[in-house]
């Protein structure tokens, strides 16, 4: 579920940074929607991001 079918998008890792510039760490977790779409003409359902979607890079079903 990790990535998204149209753009790759996946986890990101770094740190969370306090105040008193302590650090540990973070995961950067991407905005990833399980949508229908169409794909040569059948139906399929797949992880894509909203970004993705909003643009109009896929089709949906």
């Amino acid at each position: 579920m990790a990535k998204c079918y149209v753009t790759g998008k996946c986890v990101l890792f770094g740190n969370k940074v306090s105040h008193s510039h302590r650090r540990s760490n973070h995961k950067f977790k991407s905005n990833l929607k399980r949508v229908k779409i169409i794909e040569n003409g059948r139906v399929k359902r797949v992880w894509v991001s909203t970004r993705a979607l909003r643009s109009g890079l896929v089709e949906r079903a």
